[in-house]
């Protein structure tokens, strides 16, 4: 059905989207997906480091596609597309290998990625784990509110810029700059946690 070498875009992004949904027409989401497959798969395979389950990634993030275009709004597919196969490949990691993602990034900047993975260890790794949620969680407290709504609107509920706009009659450059100084706070916040915490476990 597909092939993993990069095709030349014939009609723009916005386009095929636009034509799949409303047609419910495959043949256009396949045609946009075809685009950018050899990008998924190198995503999956950077993650999955297996090319077997890097290609199976490939079909079930497809498979979650048809789905996905139509819960939300999408100002630019490629880095949108990024940030969801990212994504499936954290969850088959936590899945298979009991590890614990956080992920917290933005859609303009796929590289900021912060992520706490630990392995549950018959020795103290879960309660490791724990800690780590619940310093999360009081970082989270300490944010201001605006930051916080939008944060926990953006990352975990998975709301794009344009929904927390309207959902929160607050302005679009408000929305990205609360999610932006949030995210950055939070990783100030994590990293001083832990750095008294390791202290503590010098002495």
């Amino acid at each position: 059905m597909f092939s993993f070498r990069p095709k030349k875009a014939d009609n723009n992004d916005k386009a095929l989207l636009e034509l799949y949904r409303s047609s419910g027409d495959q043949q256009h989401l396949s045609g946009l997906y075809e685009r950018y497959m050899h990008l998924v798969y190198g995503v999956c395979l950077k993650y999955l480091q297996d090319r077997e389950q890097a290609k199976d990634a490939v079909m079930q993030i497809y498979e979650k596609l048809v789905e996905e275009v139509l819960k939300h709004e999408i100002e630019q597919f490629r880095g949108w597309l990024y940030v969801l196969a990212r994504n499936h490949c954290l969850m088959a990691l936590r899945k298979d290998k009991n590890q614990h993602f956080i992920s917290i990034d933005t859609e303009e900047n796929q590289s900021g990625i912060m992520e706490i993975a630990n392995p549950v260890h018959p020795n103290g790794g879960a309660d490791e784990k724990e800690h780590d949620l619940l310093r999360l969680r009081e970082c989270m407290e300490q944010l201001k509110a605006d930051q916080k709504e939008c944060v926990r609107r953006f990352y975990l509920e998975e709301k794009s810029y344009a929904q927390i706009h309207e959902e929160l009659k607050m302005e679009l450059k408000k929305v990205k700059s609360h999610i932006q100084n949030g995210r950055r706070n939070l990783k100030i916040c994590m990293e001083e946690q832990k750095l008294r915490i390791g202290g503590k476990d010098a002495k």
